[in-house]
């Protein structure tokens, strides 16, 4: 079962853009390190007006990851270690029943996306702890942020 939170400021009122946390299982979060990783990507990497994604989307150089899905990795190659990338769902893009064997963050920019166990649209911070599995569809399509300390492992043909 989902357990949700409205995101409120220091005086405790909610932020003008509603933004919901979705922490799944029963399981607390813990502070852990990444291990610092090389990468060819120039850092700082800013984006600009996060929110507001879907009108810049086209001035990313994607990479096909799965049927109706692209990539765009931030650090990380997504095999070996920590990984952020932007994830681009076009409609009906789907990304096969997967197992976290770390903490997945899942920030949705824009659109909405659906698992087992839920819709999670725009503004939605999506955290899947160690070892849940879920398989993940849009049906409009969507871009999101997702944030991962391991690789997952796919459990069903991609």
């Amino acid at each position: 079962m989902a357990r949700r939170w409205q995101v409120i400021d220091e005086q405790k009122r909610p932020f003008h853009t509603k933004i919901g946390l979705v922490l799944r299982d029963n399981q607390s979060l813990s502070a852990n390190c990444m291990d610092s990783q090389s990468s060819s990507r120039a850092f700082p990497f800013e984006l600009k007006d996060v929110f507001h994604f879907a009108e810049q989307q086209d001035q990313i150089p994607w990479e096909p990851y799965k049927k109706g899905v692209d990539i765009f990795r931030l650090y990380g190659d997504g095999i070996t270690g920590p990984t952020a990338a932007l994830v681009r769902y076009r409609e009906h893009g789907e990304v096969p029943m997967h197992e976290h064997r770390g903490y997945e963050h899942i920030l949705i920019l824009s659109g909405s996306q659906r698992d087992e166990t839920g819709i999670f649209k725009a503004g939605t911070l999506v955290i899947n702890p160690p070892g849940t599995r879920h398989k993940v569809h849009s049906d409009a399509g969507c871009v999101v942020l997702a944030i991962y300390e391991k690789p997952v492992e796919f459990v069903e043909d991609p």
